[in-house]
């Protein structure tokens, strides 16, 4: 697998272990639906959380979060809704990104809650 897919997977699992720590249930990774896939879909309380996961070695070219493009959160909110229909759900629901990058030896991981609105 390329350097940047093993990057990305490490960023995926750190914010698995960073929702469960913070009182989340993880319900899904990486679900699919056409075209569209989400990396994590969380349940806390009545509330479902969409989380898009981006992961950085470096700030060089921008924060993780500015890579979120209009497509992406289209496809997004197409799949979420076939999602909590499929499973018949009756939550609020709530698109977060997880922006990870490296800083030296370590990660920095930030949750961005309600990052964008789908209208």
């Amino acid at each position: 697998m390329a350097q940047h897919n093993d990057l990305g997977k490490l960023g995926e699992e750190m914010a698995v272990e960073f929702l469960q720590k913070n009182g989340y249930e993880i319900l899904a990774t990486n679900w699919t639906f056409q075209k569209a896939e989400i990396d994590i879909i969380a349940q806390k309380e009545k509330t479902l959380a969409i989380v898009e996961v981006k992961t950085r070695s470096t700030l060089d070219f921008g924060l993780p979060q500015d890579f979120v493009k209009p497509k992406k959160i289209q496809l997004l909110v197409k799949a979420v809704n076939e999602y909590v229909i499929s499973n018949d759900l009756d939550v609020e629901v709530r698109f977060d990104i997880i922006a990870v990058h490296k800083e030296g030896e370590s990660f920095v991981i930030e949750h961005l809650i309600d990052a964008f609105y789908h209208f």
